[in-house]
């Protein structure tokens, strides 16, 4: 019994969970560890000491079961919420200007937002960090109360603001088609190395599930008595094995074949590639100056603009001015001049105090104006000069009314890239084109030209980002699938491999132990038949003389020998 107890004791301690913890255990202090995990996320500031178990199906009651998915939900509405925003960085003055209607007051809402919509999701993601790292350990789960409820008011919070943006922003989620067309090969990519790295805890689990199963169906023969309900622990078992197995290996070979649905303006020949769009400058370059001012201007033809884009507004006087907003409050100085008048509409002041405000000085001779259609023929006439640009109108309409240029919502991109438009000749300019990927999809689309309130960057642009030819895409797509595939299997079988290896273990166990139990008994019998032979001589000859048909034979006295006998 000694050796079983020192066979127990060494099998204990070359287990699965000392091959992971060892690293802990060697540099930092084990029970330090485990109470932060459990402080961070049970606020329990010493963690429980309970027997782990070597094989746990469940690490937590049937109540945080439950609660468990309203987890999943925050991170995943948390985590979307995040790349949308992130994605619509491109509407971020914009953005901030309709906030600054409602509230009168200017600030970088958009960076507010982003930063609260990026705690949101690291709260959720630490939070199944910390419940991963602590069902690594064998612990048991307990989310306090606190927690659960922060995690109900950041689906709350998150529901609100989609609530939002599909109410009155509708247009935003083209924007993320039209970013997904650029990142989408990239995306591919990455989410296949991501798989890999989510196949070792998926693989350590689907394997630990089928090794306890074996297990089971190894007990069932040994005890027949209990054979019903552990043939229902096995369907738990293979239950589990399909709930977390399926979905993985299902996403994965989505990835796999997911360039065959793939569309991306930026896979192309190169020679195929058009020329560098050219820029208007939005209101001059407001990055670089106050927007609607000559420096402005001045900046954004020093930076290569093709043309300047700009708003009119006509004094109360009848002299027109450049102003885009709907009142003076944000550009000028207003509020410091006439305070109870800085909500008036910028048409009903005269010229002569318009020109008294701070707003930086202004003249320019050529003017880009924003007319309503029907002043064309008028413009046409005065000035016969004039460029034309229309909006997005019919092509019968552009050509009847001699027009060359369109100046469209860049998100009209999303639906079919604007082919009809192209082949009829008509140039296109987009508005408002800030970030690198966005104008990057429009140099890939073949697009003459954009505005841009950030001409400063998008000059020093040369090539269109995340552009590749097809012929590397597919080379890169089909090397990491391979190679992806590989390192995949690798990790299956060597937690089987392992797996294996434990079960070898716990059955010489368990074999070794019921055997001296047998032998002992063997031995016992044996002993017992031995002290039936030793016995002493008079009762030896006395059962001899007893026989039937033996002779009495009178026993001599024995002789003294010098040693003694053995026994």
């Amino acid at each position: 019994m000694h050796n079983v107890n020192n066979i127990e004791t060494e099998s204990q301690e070359t287990g699965r969970w000392r091959n992971f913890n060892s690293w802990i255990k060697r540099n930092f202090n084990y029970e330090c560890y485990l109470n932060f995990l459990t402080g961070c996320y049970s606020c329990k500031l010493e963690a429980e000491q309970r027997k782990k178990s070597r094989r746990p199906l469940c690490c937590c009651s049937l109540l945080e079961i439950l609660f468990y998915p309203w987890l999943l939900t925050a991170l995943y509405l948390s985590v979307l919420l995040v790349f949308v925003w992130v994605e619509s960085s491109n509407e971020y003055n914009g953005f901030d200007w309709v906030v600054f209607l409602g509230t009168g007051v200017w600030f970088f809402w958009s960076l507010v937002l982003l930063s609260l919509f990026g705690i949101l999701a690291a709260y959720t993601s630490l939070l199944l960090v910390l419940g991963f790292l602590l069902c690594w350990e064998g612990k048991e789960l307990y989310l306090h109360w606190y927690h659960k409820i922060l995690i109900l008011i950041v689906i709350s919070m998150c529901l609100f603001f989609f609530w939002l943006l599909c109410t009155y922003w509708k247009d935003r989620w083209l924007t993320i088609g039209l970013s997904l067309q650029v990142y989408a090969p990239y995306l591919h990519l990455s989410s296949i190395s991501v798989m890999v790295l989510l196949s070792w805890p998926v693989a350590f689990y689907l394997i630990h599930l089928e090794g306890e199963a074996r297990i089971r169906r190894y007990k069932i023969t040994s005890n027949e008595r209990k054979r019903n309900k552990r043939c229902n622990m096995l369907t738990k078992l293979r239950a589990l094995q399909v709930a977390v197995g399926l979905p993985f290996f299902l996403i994965l070979l989505c990835l796999y074949v997911m360039p065959f649905g793939n569309y991306s303006p930026c896979i192309q020949e190169k020679d195929k590639l058009g020329p560098k769009p050219s820029f208007f400058g939005h209101r001059g370059a407001p990055m670089l100056g106050p927007e609607n001012t000559m420096m402005s201007f001045e900046k954004a033809v020093e930076h290569g603009a093709f043309g300047l884009e700009s708003d009119v507004h006509i004094s109360y006087d009848r002299v027109p001015f450049l102003m885009h907003d709907l009142s003076l409050r944000r550009t000028t100085n207003i509020k410091e001049v006439l305070p109870n008048a800085s909500l008036r509409h910028p048409s009903l002041f005269n010229w002569d105090f318009l020109s008294t405000l701070n707003a930086g000085k202004w003249f320019s001779h050529s003017q880009i104006v924003w007319l309503p259609g029907f002043d064309r023929k008028y413009v046409r006439s005065t000035a016969p000069g004039f460029q034309h640009v229309g909006r997005l109108f019919t092509i019968e309409r552009l050509t009847k009314e001699n027009i060359s240029r369109i100046n469209v919502d860049y998100k009209r991109l999303f639906y079919n890239g604007l082919r009809e438009y192209k082949a009829a000749n008509i140039n296109i300019n987009i508005y408002i084109v800030n970030e690198p990927w966005l104008f990057s999809l429009a140099w890939c689309s073949r697009i003459q030209s954009v505005t841009t309130d950030n001409i400063q960057v998008l000059n020093q642009i040369n090539h269109p980002y995340f552009f590749m030819t097809p012929s590397f895409y597919m080379f890169m797509w089909i090397l990491l699938d391979v190679v992806s595939a590989i390192f995949i299997f690798a990790v299956f079988y060597f937690h089987w491999w392992r797996e294996s290896q434990s079960e070898k273990i716990l059955k010489g166990i368990s074999s070794y132990t019921e055997t001296p139990s047998v032998s002992l008994q063997k031995e016992n019998t044996e002993n017992e038949a031995a002290l039936n032979i030793m016995e002493s001589p008079e009762t030896l000859t006395k059962s001899v003389g007893e026989l039937p048909g033996s002779q009495s034979v009178n026993p001599e006295p024995v002789q003294e020998t010098t040693q003694p006998l053995m026994p």
